[in-house]
């Protein structure tokens, strides 16, 4: 059986008339760099995600560094950022002088929350980085006003949750459109991913769009008239192209990931060894990553069990931010117990838009055996 974390080939299977025509379009125009296809997947992504004003960049990472530029922090400034997240998320803060302040994880959604940030909102800090992580979002709403207290810019990281919606109050607003900010990847793997690298950037602040829109294209006002700094960072127009015909099916992407999600929580929900994903109330979940834990140090054996029954598995993170070489420097925290339980528990296992019966029935049998 062909079992794999993402099939991104029997997706482009069903769609590929729709792709490799819209591929030779951008070819035959040789509009490759900006152009309509770019400014059509902007307008339509925008649009989308409920009205807002939407920035294509080359890629998820450059997209919060370009976020940060835009609000003007300086150096030694503090942003507020999980511990338990891909590395891209804190690695854009240091990089630009910033000072990372790394905060814990709820046990059950994994997402930092309201609590964590309020703990952790000191002098200097200007900026907080909530990660929508595996699919499923923060509670923006408390965060929100909490930011709006003590004057904190707010940038949503939504590379792994586009499509994914905040629901309060009987209203429901996509993820990444609810901060200052907001940033998206469209890496391959990812619920809107494209053919190559790609990201965007969102906001409906009109100054907030205007400076990033300036930043991604060298600072640029005009033509070789350059008013701040800035990066040289965009989609192409192969790629633009792609993800208008992937983001008419995003919705259907993104159901068939629940769809596969609800099986596995049917399958596994009397394993007491296994935690199966939280679904919290405020956010509905697009399952980006189908993560569980697995209880009483047996994560490691969990694995060895999966590989010996050739069932494609990962793990998502192994280890803490704080704990890498690389954020040696920043020493605000040495132990979050639920971060590094985490680290220690968390296994993930094959989900996808393409996943058939068979194969989801193969895996919970293989997992169901595990004891």
């Amino acid at each position: 059986m062909n079992l794999q974390m993402v099939d991104l080939r029997s997706q482009y299977d069903k769609i590929q008339s729709e792709i490799d025509q819209a591929i030779l379009d951008v070819v035959r125009s040789t509009r490759f760099i900006g152009g309509p296809e770019v400014t059509g997947f902007a307008e339509e992504l925008g649009s989308y995600l409920g009205g807002t004003h939407v920035t294509p960049c080359a890629n998820g990472t450059d997209a919060l560094q370009i976020a940060l530029m835009a609000l003007g922090l300086a150096p030694g400034d503090k942003v507020i950022v999980p511990a338990f997240t891909y590395v891209a998320t804190a690695e854009v803060i240091a990089l630009l002088g910033l000072h990372p302040v790394m905060v814990d994880a709820d046990p059950m959604s994994y997402n930092m929350t309201a609590d964590h940030f309020r703990e952790a909102i000191q002098d200097g800090v200007k900026a907080v980085v909530p990660v929508h992580l595996f699919g499923q979002g923060v509670d923006m709403e408390p965060l929100m006003e909490m930011a709006r207290e003590h004057g904190i810019h707010v940038i949503e990281d939504t590379a792994q949750a586009i499509g994914a919606h905040q629901i309060s109050g009987g209203k429901s607003h996509a993820y990444g459109t609810i901060g200052h900010i907001g940033c998206t990847s469209f890496f391959p793997s990812k619920n809107l991913g494209c053919y190559g690298d790609g990201g965007a950037i969102m906001t409906s602040d009109e100054d907030l769009h205007a400076k990033i829109k300036m930043i991604a294209n060298h600072g640029q006002s005009r033509r070789y008239y350059h008013d701040r700094i800035g990066v040289n960072s965009r989609l192409d127009a192969i790629q633009a192209a792609i993800l208008r015909i992937k983001l008419k099916h995003l919705d259907k992407y993104n159901q068939a990931r629940r769809a596969v999600a609800d099986a596995y929580d049917s399958a596994f929900a009397q394993m007491d060894l296994l935690t199966t994903p939280h679904r919290s109330d405020h956010s509905t979940h697009v399952f980006h990553q189908y993560v569980m834990r697995v209880a009483d140090g047996r994560r490691d054996d969990m694995v060895k069990h999966l590989q010996e029954k050739e069932i494609p598995h990962n793990i998502y993170y192994p280890v803490p931010l704080y704990k890498q070489k690389a954020f040696a420097e920043f020493s605000d925290v040495d132990f979050l117990p639920v971060t590094e339980a985490l680290c220690e528990e968390v296994i993930a296992l094959p989900i996808h838009t393409e996943m058939t019966q068979e194969m989801i029935d193969h895996i919970c049998n293989h997992v169901q055996s595990f004891s």
